[in-house]
């Protein structure tokens, strides 16, 4: 009795398997009968990382749309090839030549020049390494910053250093900082220096939820005077510190008070 049990057990098993493998094998035929222009739209809705990343893994096809220009355009140094589509050598060109809505990833390795580089339009900017480091933005000295915003931005995985001035001048718009590291570099005049300044100023015809704010989170400040200089009518809120054996991570939002 107990060997019959266990074979049908086991043939119960091997149906599940079989069905699991039939269903999934089943899903991704289905999918793929999907031509290029339809599946990489269901490849847009997907976030740039980890998950539109990991589609590329798949197979060729995969990898191919999910690493078109049309969903995202790339930052490389070391690029050789300047015809190819979506690939610049630096971070200004990028964001010249993006369409609102664009993410841009950042190649990991050394540091990328970014002085000055104002964004008038809604981008997303990742760095393309496993962690931070692996990816940072250098702001040369007599700029005022790295990178100026003058719209709705998300910025995450990326290493932001500035010798004077801030890292990142919020001027409009809303911009979320997510899991990056923000570097005032030490000097005599560390006085002078900010993580994140912003001037933007409150305005009445705008709600709450669509006015100009800077949202933080997961972030290692280092440095300067002050993690965060407002400027404008914007406050510092909702400030939550985490501290690591190395590092102090923030989360905060400066938003117009409520």
């Amino acid at each position: 009795m107990e060997k019959k049990c266990n074979s049908n057990n086991n043939r119960k098993k091997k149906k599940r398997t079989s069905s699991s493998s039939s269903s999934s094998s089943c899903c991704l035929s289905l999918i793929n009968s999907l031509d290029d222009g339809c599946l990489m739209h269901v490849f847009s809705f997907l976030s740039p990382i980890p998950d539109r990343y990991n589609t590329a893994l798949v197979c060729h096809r995969w990898h191919y749309l999910a690493c078109h220009p049309r969903l995202w355009l790339r930052v490389d140094r070391s690029v050789k090839d300047l015809s190819e589509p979506g690939v610049f050598p630096n971070v200004e060109l990028a964001v010249t030549a993006a369409r609102p809505g664009d993410t841009i990833l950042i190649a990991a390795g050394g540091s990328h020049l970014a002085s000055n580089v104002q964004i008038r339009k809604p981008l997303c900017l990742i760095g393309g390494g496993e962690i931070p480091d692996e990816t940072t933005l250098l702001c040369s000295r007599g700029s005022d910053s790295a990178l100026e915003f003058l719209s709705t931005c998300k910025l995450s995985n990326l290493t932001v250093k500035a010798e004077l001035g801030c890292c990142l001048l919020h001027r409009s718009g809303r911009l979320t900082i997510d899991s990056c590291i923000l570097q005032c570099e030490t000097n005599p005049l560390d006085f002078l220096s900010y993580a994140i300044m912003s001037t933007a100023r409150v305005q009445e015809a705008l709600s709450p939820t669509n006015g100009d704010a800077v949202s933080v989170a997961r972030t290692r400040i280092e440095g300067g005077v002050k993690a965060v200089l407002s400027s404008g009518d914007l406050a510092l809120q909702r400030v939550r510190v985490i501290c690591a054996r190395s590092s102090v991570y923030f989360w905060f939002d400066v938003d117009q008070q409520r």
